[in-house]
């Protein structure tokens, strides 16, 4: 058994090899559901052990005080070990699931349901020479807070989660979100410790997490900050939940749920409120209860109610109720089409006279996991500062993106420009601009980037509606020409 410290690189490698042996039996979009909770459960075993250890030192070699509840971070049932597991030799899996669902009753303020409801007794699917196999993979190192330090672990679990989204393809963008437009929302909104932090559609807590990480990073208070998340697909909110275990997080609450038709913070009937809300909804959501939402019990249609084909400004309004009146601040990835839809026009309307979007931030293409689409950050503030009142600051940042493999990513020096113009609140040639209301509100309330500032060989181009839709015409014109040209010589 390993009992030096891990170095990252060797943990990440130690890790995703355990992925490696579900290779051909099992979906890559499905081996979180099994990788997760075999290393979560490896984790708490190996923590438990190193307490019991400990506290048998602190007390001269005291069995009964080692067991003692207070020693523990979680309790461990007599049977449920790790090394319980390990020593069984036929139907695993059924002592894998036992197991599990034991610690899960043990410890149920903390880890009721968190293992998820993997299928672990299929022998189709894992077989118990597989499940030998993973088990053994993970009993090669010791994971205690001594070998894996919290920090550690938790940029290893950050790593799988992106090598999962990589490697499954269609389920990727449900439950990550790309860590450095992650970085560059979490140093726009600013958590200040005590603040309470609010992701309505959290997927595997990256936002969240970050905000903490951003706290710990600035040396200050981070665990002062509350952190709430709603995530509907039950895997993905149990992996959200480990995630902060495995960095050390413990003050958080991350429920499971459709937030749009039962959002799970509520305080005195009415939705919770929040200082900062950080968000990547799942965009153009045709499958909603529209019905119900003409109706909302929580008032959350102040705006109107979206179009039955795209969910979209269902889930802006959602936020937007759910900010503190005083100091509430959001911020929320969306693709551009919010900016600009016809279908949205009124809502959006709405939003901008009742001056709450403080800023837009249009981004580049592939940011979106497996979608060449363009991204944008809508920045709502309740209440504004008096300097920005009446205002929206507008930064095309479009063009500050560098293209990856399967997505893109913004470098340090993207995420410094971005957040430098919009601290800064001035107009930027070529790059931001800041707007009146009125003259949004003249634009038909669009608020599409190329209205107010086009960074195209970085000279500022601000044109207006209708000389974008001539320029649309002229160039839509321009190559229908060239393919009657281009058929006409074919013949």
């Amino acid at each position: 058994m390993a009992t030096q410290e891990l170095d990252q690189k060797s943990l990440e490698k130690y890790l995703w090899g355990a992925a490696t042996a579900l290779r051909g039996t099992i979906d890559a979009g499905d081996y979180k559901q099994y990788i997760f909770p075999l290393l979560f459960f490896k984790r708490i075993s190996d923590v438990y052990d190193e307490e019991f250890e400990n506290a048998l030192a602190e007390s001269d070699g005291d069995m009964e005080y080692a067991a003692f509840a207070e020693n523990h971070h979680f309790q461990i049932p007599e049977g449920a070990h790790w090394k319980d597991v390990r020593e069984t030799t036929v139907n695993i899996g059924l002592a894998l699931q036992n197991a599990m669902r034991a610690i899960e009753q043990a410890n149920p303020e903390t880890l009721h349901g968190i293992f998820g409801d993997a299928s672990w007794t299929n022998k189709d699917r894992l077989s118990d020479a597989m499940l030998t196999n993973l088990i053994e993979h993970y009993s090669q190192q010791t994971l205690n807070l001594s070998n894996v330090p919290d920090d550690k672990l938790g940029n290893a679990y950050e790593y799988l989660i992106k090598e999962f989204a990589d490697d499954s393809g269609h389920t990727a963008a449900e439950f990550y979100t790309n860590r450095t437009v992650v970085k560059l929302m979490t140093m726009i909104m600013d958590p200040q410790p005590g603040e309470s932090v609010y992701d309505p559609t959290c997927g595997s807590g990256g936002l969240l997490l970050n905000c903490a990480l951003h706290l710990k990073e600035e040396s200050k208070e981070y665990r002062t900050l509350k952190l709430y998340g709603q995530e509907i697909n039950l895997i993905t909110s149990a992996i959200a939940r480990m995630n902060m275990f495995m960095h050390g997080i413990e003050e958080f609450d991350i429920v499971r749920g459709n937030t749009l038709s039962n959002p799970g913070f509520l305080e005195n009937d009415e939705l919770k409120r929040f200082n900062v809300i950080l968000a990547n909804p799942p965009y153009s959501i045709k499958s909603w209860d529209r019905k119900s939402f003409e109706n909302d019990p929580f008032g959350r249609n102040v705006w109107g109610t979206p179009p039955q084909g795209c969910a979209d400004y269902a889930f802006q309004q959602h936020i937007q109720k759910s900010l503190d009146t005083k100091n509430g601040r959001s911020i929320s990835l969306w693709p551009h089409g919010i900016l600009f839809r016809d279908s949205e026009a009124e809502m959006r309307r709405k939003m901008i006279e009742e001056d709450l979007v403080e800023c837009v931030i249009g981004l580049g293409p592939n940011l979106f996991y497996n979608s060449p689409m363009e991204a944008c950050l809508l920045i709502t503030k309740t209440n504004k500062e008096p300097s920005k009142k009446g205002k929206v600051l507008i930064i095309n940042a479009v063009k500050e993106v560098r293209q990856g493999k399967n997505i893109a990513y913004l470098d340090n020096d993207h995420i410094e420009r971005i957040h430098k113009a919009y601290s800064a609140f001035k107009d930027e040639k070529g790059f931001c601009k800041v707007v009146s209301i009125a003259d949004v509100i003249s634009h038909k309330a669009s608020l599409n980037m190329p209205l107010y500032v086009s960074n195209v060989n970085s000279v500022e181009n601000t044109l207006s509606l209708d000389e974008v839709i001539r320029n649309w015409k002229q160039s839509s014109e321009s190559l229908s020409r060239s393919m009657d040209q281009l058929f006409e010589d074919l013949g």
